[in-house]
C-alpha cells in the first residue's frame, strides 16, 4: 500500500482533507503533514520530510501546500513516486501579493479574526461561502492554526522560489487540479503548471473555488484515487 503525505494550505491542517482520507483507505495511507512550524519554504519541506512515513511517498499539496511539495522534489526527488499539485502553481510571489499579504499580517496583529473574514470570500465560490458547513469548517481550521502559524506561513510564501525552471525535472507520474472558479489561482495558472511538467495531467472541477478538497470532496477524491491507484 502507498504511502500518501498531504501538505495543507495556508490556515489549514488535515480537516481540509477528511473526506479524502476516510475514502483512499483501501488504495493507501494518507497522513497530513504540520506545515505550521516554519517560515521558509524549505524548512516547511524538510519538516515534511521528517512527518512522513519511510519509502517512497505519493505527496498531495494544496496551494502553500503544493509550493512545499515542489520544494521536497529538489530536496528528496527520489522519494517522490508520484505528485498531486491542488489549485496551485509554481510563479514567485508578485510585489502585489506581497504586499496584500503584509497588509493582512498587520491585520492579524490587531484582529487575527478579522483577517479570516477578509479571506474567506477568496477561497470559495459564493455559493458555498453561503453554505454554513463549509465557511465554518475553513473558519474552525484557521481558528485552530492561528495567529502565529498564520504570520510564519505567510512569510514563508512570500519568500518562496520560483519553480517554473524545475518544472522539466519532475519525472513521476503528476496530476495537477484546478477550481474552475478559483479566484486565488485561476485555471490559466494551473495550465501553466501541467503544461511543464512532463505528462502531467490537468483536471478541473466544476462549482470549485479554491478549496477544492472541502467544496468538492466527492469529484477531488476521484482524481485522486484514479491516481494513486494507476
Amino acid at each position: 500500500m502507498r504511502n500518501l503525505l498531504i501538505l495543507p494550505g495556508l490556515l489549514e491542517d488535515a480537516d481540509a482533507f477528511e473526506h479524502s482520507i476516510v475514502a483512499l483507505r483501501e488504495h493507501c495511507a494518507a497522513v497530513a503533514a504540520d506545515l505550521t512550524r516554519a517560515d521558509t519554504i524549505s524548512a516547511l519541506a524538510a519538516s515534511a520530510l521528517e512527518q512522513a512515513p519511510e519509502g517512497p511517498l505519493a505527496l498531495a499539496g494544496h496551494s502553500m501546500g503544493g509550493y512545499v511539495a515542489l520544494e521536497i522534489l529538489r530536496q528528496a526527488p527520489r522519494r517522490i513516486e508520484r505528485l498531486a499539485l491542488l489549485n496551485t502553481h509554481a510563479r514567485p510571489d508578485t510585489e502585489e501579493s506581497t504586499a496584500n499579504r503584509r497588509r493582512l499580517m498587520e491585520l492579524a496583529e490587531r484582529d487575527f479574526p478579522a483577517v479570516i473574514k477578509a479571506l474567506l470570500p477568496k477561497l470559495v465560490t459564493p455559493g458555498h461561502l453561503a453554505d454554513v458547513d463549509i465557511s465554518g469548517k475553513i473558519t474552525e481550521m484557521a481558528l485552530a492554526s492561528g495567529k502565529e502559524a498564520f504570520l510564519r506561513q505567510e512569510r514563508a510564501i512570500i519568500g518562496r522560489a520560483d519553480s517554473r525552471p524545475h518544472l522539466k525535472d519532475i519525472r513521476c507520474p503528476t496530476l495537477v487540479v484546478a477550481g474552475a472558479d478559483d479566484a486565488l489561482m485561476p485555471v490559466e495558472l494551473l495550465r501553466e503548471l501541467a503544461e511543464g511538467i512532463p505528462g502531467a495531467r490537468l483536471e478541473v472541477v466544476r462549482d470549485s473555488g479554491h478549496m477544492t478538497s472541502i467544496e468538492q470532496p466527492e469529484a477531488l477524491t476521484r482524481l485522486l484515487r484514479d491516481w494513486i491507484s494507476a
